[in-house]
């Protein structure tokens, strides 16, 4: 869920850090409409999801992008294996995301995903050697036992003989997953960016999932009634229209100020869940979602920390130079 990073923030002073703001919580809100729309069609396989999200979202980023005169070097890139390696793993993310939601109630859903940029902070050190301070590593354990928290009487049933009969317990394995396997896409992401376009890395992976999830149809796609297919592919739309809106939240101001309020789809989450779905919140996953939720934005504070230090030390050099 997570591809501005190769935005560059055109910061306009209180007016553009307030209008980047407002396009990522509504970015946030279409984003939640889109797992809404997914849960309410249904038990349909993964796959077949996957599918629909994919090839719908193309739709409103190619009229964006014609809008814009992006549209003809969009798809223009000379790292064509990068960009397929990335669809791999987001696919394999996406649908195990998928599968967890169409299981779980839609709060612990959404809430279980936030371990993701949690764990991309472990894998920035194991896999890329990134120095992670002892402040970021502490948020990180701390952000894991929230995740515990709010897992936990799902993984407890492990030890039972029906546990893995149990599309609960099955469920928060498979976000438990997703958001593990998320992380690994973001770091892909993280080389993209220093060569693409946010638009090419968008339409790239949008086309390889849709591609990739044809493959699934082997195991078992279904006939699909009238309002599924309609709210799968309503899906589509809103993924596609979230990616533009927070992609233009970047835009328009800093990531270490725009993405704490990705947050804000814990309380929208929990709102809906309750009105559409009948979900009731439980105690852990409000307090492992307020875990969560602050380890997370500690991160982001740290990292914007580090950066006025990065930037602070290259002038002083630029300066004595």
């Amino acid at each position: 869920m997570t591809s501005g990073a190769g935005a560059q923030a055109e910061t306009t002073g209180g007016h553009g850090t307030l209008r980047g703001i407002v396009l990522k919580i509504v970015s946030v809100a279409v984003f939640v409409g889109m797992q809404t729309c997914i849960k309410a069609a249904g038990d349909v396989p993964a796959g077949q999801i996957v599918f629909f999200r994919s090839f719908f979202a193309i739709f409103p980023i190619i009229v964006f992008l014609t809008l814009k005169g992006h549209l003809a070097t969009a798809f223009v890139t000379k790292r064509p294996f990068n960009h397929v390696a990335r669809g791999v793993v987001g696919v394999g993310a996406m649908g195990l995301g998928f599968f967890a939601l169409t299981r779980l109630p839609l709060p612990e859903a959404i809430t279980l995903n936030y371990a993701q940029p949690l764990l991309v902070v472990v894998f920035s050190s194991v896999f890329l050697g990134e120095t992670i301070r002892v402040y970021r590593w502490s948020a990180v354990a701390i952000g894991l036992i929230g995740v515990l928290v709010i897992s936990w009487p799902e993984l407890t049933l492990l030890n039972s003989d029906e546990g893995l009969d149990d599309q609960e317990v099955l469920g928060v394995m498979a976000a438990l997953a997703a958001a593990a396997i998320s992380a690994v896409a973001m770091l892909l992401v993280r080389n993209l960016v220093q060569t693409e376009k946010t638009a090419t890395i968008v339409l790239w992976f949008s086309s390889t999932a849709s591609v990739l999830s044809l493959l699934t149809l082997p195991f078992g796609w279904q006939s699909l009634t009238p309002i599924q297919a309609t709210l799968l592919i309503l899906a589509g739309f809103c993924g596609g229209l979230g990616q533009i809106l927070m992609t233009a939240a970047y835009r328009h101001a800093e990531a270490s100020v725009v993405a704490p309020f990705e947050y804000t789809s814990m309380i929208l989450g929990v709102v809906v869940g309750y009105f559409v779905f009948g979900d009731v919140t439980s105690p852990g996953t409000l307090v492992g979602g307020v875990i969560v939720v602050a380890a997370g934005i500690f991160i982001i504070w740290r990292e914007r920390q580090l950066g006025l230090e990065r930037t602070r030390t290259r002038k002083a050099a630029l300066t004595q130079g």
